[in-house]
């Protein structure tokens, strides 16, 4: 973890409604750069929701939120290729094996080609996938899609990892493997420019709170 002299992640008041509906509210955090957040909570009480605001794909209905420094919504453009998010469903196109998946999203950031296909092989290795790879997605099982998304989320070799539940579909050999690419900062087989903050959510709270630096409760329409 690193020392606190800067926040990865600072909200002030943040608040999301759906319609007439608040799915967030009155949600206060200081995050620093380096550090592991458990996200906790019953169903409807806006993790997911949180972790999409964070990911500048949903706007905040009020309050403030500076992620990696920028404001948001404002400043959203400038955390293209900063954010590796993990989201429910593993978003993969299913006519594409998953090596092409991954070497799409490559292009995406433009990560050059040797780089690019380095990481690949890399990332598939340590997931287990490198002699399933060249399966389309549409063949694999759910367990399979979720390492491909989990390769997918940090190829870029992000500042900030968002994930959502993601021991979804793992078994345990896979929930071990994937601690290289999206485990705690110190875990990590890969290294970005500077710390890596990661913010997960979960429905196994004794095991996140063992695994995180902080954790933060939401109750329903409000954070604890």
């Amino acid at each position: 973890m690193a020392d606190g002299s800067e926040n990865a992640i600072r909200l002030s008041g943040l608040g999301r409604d759906y319609g007439e509906r608040p799915a967030l509210e009155g949600v206060d955090l200081e995050l620093p750069a380096g550090a592991s957040l458990a996200v906790l909570g019953p169903n409807g009480s806006g993790k997911s929701t949180l972790l999409r605001v964070l990911a500048a794909l949903l706007r905040p209905s009020r309050g403030e939120v500076s992620v990696l420094g920028c404001s948001l919504p404002d400043d959203a453009w400038k955390l293209r290729g900063r954010i590796g998010y993990l989201g429910h469903e593993p978003l993969l196109y299913e006519d594409l094996t998953g090596r092409e998946n991954l070497e799409f999203q490559a292009r995406l950031y433009g990560l050059k080609p040797d780089q690019a296909r380095a990481r690949i092989e890399s990332d598939l290795a340590l997931l287990g996938m490198d002699r399933r790879a060249n399966y389309r997605v549409s063949d694999y099982s759910a367990g399979m899609k979720q390492r491909i998304a989990i390769c997918r989320a940090v190829l870029h070799r992000p500042s900030l990892l968002l994930l959502d539940e993601p021991d979804s579909n793992l078994d345990p050999e896979g929930r071990a493997a994937a601690r290289a690419l999206i485990g705690r900062e110190s875990e990590l087989g890969w290294k970005a420019e500077g710390p890596v903050t990661r913010v997960a959510v979960s429905h196994e709270p004794e095991k996140a709170r063992a695994e995180a630096d902080q954790v933060l409760e939401l109750k329903i329409g409000a954070a604890a």
